[in-house]
């Protein structure tokens, strides 16, 4: 059996995060190392390793996923000045914890290209 990822042991409670929503299909909680003055990502508690590995059926979660980031975006405050949504996928793009997770960075002007 593989070793849970830090974000399944989030999940399972075994390690705080500061949650700021959760349901029974995700998870969203502040990003311990933020990039902006808002910094929070959101995360299935459906293990699926990256967005290379979203299946067809994972199409609502994906969808509901996305409604929770624009409600809490709302809660913060960062709804109508804008917000990024990242996903890594892969090591060239940095992903370090291989569970699907969207970064949701607001509260500054963000440049672009991002990297």
């Amino acid at each position: 059996m593989s070793e849970k990822t830090i974000f399944k042991r989030i999940i399972d409670k075994e390690i705080p995060a500061k949650v700021i929503y959760e349901d029974e299909r995700c998870l969203a909680f502040h990003d311990v190392n933020p990039q902006g003055p808002v910094h929070f990502l959101v995360i299935p508690k459906k293990e699926i390793p990256s967005a290379n590995e979203i299946a067809e059926e994972d199409g609502p979660l994906i969808g509901h996923i996305f409604v929770v980031i624009a409600k809490i975006a709302k809660e913060l405050g960062i709804d109508e000045s804008g917000y990024r949504v990242v996903n890594n996928c892969g090591k060239d793009a940095f992903q370090t914890v291989r569970h699907l997770h969207f970064h949701i960075i607001g509260g500054r002007s963000l440049t672009w290209p991002p990297g």
